[in-house]
């Protein structure tokens, strides 16, 4: 067990100390070299480039594009239009325009971050004036943002399956049924608070004003038709998938919409090369890490060590989800993957879990870490967004926290609320 404390110990120690985890995960890669007497630079730096040497890896960059072009392109607000037109005048029903508008942009950009920002800046003043609490509202658009990661398509789907060898486009059909009961369980939380809060309601629109918004959205719309059907289909990879919705989101933003000119366009492409490049050296960092993880063969290590776990794959998977979760409340989700996806992948399946479900799950439970103290990634977006202090989101974001770890129990409990329409859909 030299081998996992050194992993764990690197690993950990240069995150605690400050180091940023991409750099953390070379140290790690290295001190695991040394320590099986394997070092070698040229090695070292032929894994660094091989983690984002890789043709489905291109997918990352072209959905971080297509979810920058819809914010700054006008095809965000037009969804969020489009829900506020036909709900907005339910008691408490700026908050039932963010569920249905977090699940349609969900369908569109795979991005929480991205889907949150977009969400936040447009309806958390509606929400300020129509006299909503803070709290709820800022916890509820954080939670409504988490749904884009589940939802295809998905970039964080698409790093596990590179990371896993798991099939991306079965990991993209397994997040459909679980996102849209994501968006029923945000549903019936909020409608506890509104009727609780006695919170207001906007005016309803007239079928004619209905009418016209949804043809000012249906562009916007006609995105996740696209991507899926051509998905379902056949037509195209999730790799394709992903330039065909950065293509089709730029289009739309500069010769339907016109809303994207030439020197906004470079702010977009700007914004979108920096976080690529971000998470491709983190994808590259993970690789060494991984590389040497298979050499000093850690999973089969662990797999010796917690043998009676994997005849069980209900109380596995529970304390599996336990410990993700842990993991997500320090730690973002794209180092999760990259970090632990290898190490746990390959335990699921000597437990005889299906790859793919617990690829979603994986998944599922890291996007709950965003909402989780104490880093709470997506919950700093709408903090920032709304000049809120951290303790008002939080607090705000416990009822539907505790609604999407409901959910969790009910997924291991009955995987085949994963697997059945997956089986279905494929």
């Amino acid at each position: 067990m030299l081998v996992t404390f050194i992993f764990l110990f690197v690993l950990i120690g240069g995150m605690v100390i400050g180091m940023p985890i991409a750099q953390s995960l070379v140290l790690t890669g290295v001190a695991l070299m040394w320590h099986l007497d394997f070092f070698d630079t040229q090695l070292l730096a032929q894994n660094l480039q091989a983690g984002f040497d890789n043709f489905p890896l291109l997918a990352v960059p072209f959905f971080i594009l297509a979810g920058e072009l819809m914010n700054a392109g006008g095809l965000s607000r037009r969804i969020i239009d489009l829900a506020s037109a036909f709900v907005g005048h339910i008691r408490g029903g700026l908050g039932f325009v963010t569920i249905g508008a977090a699940v349609l942009l969900a369908s569109m950009s795979g991005s929480a971050i991205a889907d949150t920002a977009a969400l936040a800046t447009i309806l958390l003043p509606m929400m300020r004036d129509q006299k909503y609490p803070d709290s709820y509202s800022s916890g509820l658009l954080a939670s409504g943002g988490i749904i884009a990661p589940i939802i295809p398509p998905s970039m964080p789907f698409v790093i596990y399956g590179v990371t896993t060898n798991t099939s991306i486009s079965k990991l993209f059909l397994s997040g459909i049924v679980p996102g849209l009961i994501m968006g029923v369980f945000l549903i019936v939380a909020w409608w506890t608070i509104a009727r609780k809060f006695q919170l207001r309601s906007g005016e309803r629109m007239p079928w004619g004003t209905r009418i016209k918004t949804l043809a000012k959205s249906f562009w916007a719309m006609m995105m996740p038709v696209i991507i899926l059907g051509g998905l379902k289909g056949g037509i195209f990879t999730p790799t394709e998938a992903a330039v065909v919705a950065a293509v089709y989101a730029l289009f739309v933003s500069m010769v339907i919409y016109r809303e994207m000119s030439w020197s906004k366009l470079y702010s977009v492409f700007l914004a979108a090369a920096k976080t690529t490049a971000v998470v491709m050296f983190l994808c590259g960092a993970a690789t060494v890490t991984a590389y040497m993880i298979t050499l000093a063969d850690l999973p089969n290590m662990l797999a010796d060590s917690f043998s009676g776990l994997l005849g069980n794959p209900m109380l596995f998977m529970a304390l599996m989800m336990v410990f993700l979760l842990v993991v997500g409340t320090a730690m973002d989700l794209t180092p999760t993957i990259l970090i632990f996806g290898p190490v746990c992948a390959p335990l699921a399946v000597k437990a005889g879990i299906d790859p793919v479900y617990f690829g979603f799950m994986f998944i599922y439970v890291g996007c709950i870490g965003l909402i989780t103290p104490p880093v709470g990634t997506v919950q700093n977006v709408v903090a920032g967004v709304g000049k809120l202090r951290m303790e008002t989101v939080i607090k705000g974001t416990t009822p539907f926290l505790l609604a999407y770890v409901l959910l969790a129990v009910l997924l291991v409990i009955f995987p085949q609320i994963v697997l059945a329409p997956l089986q279905w859909m494929h």
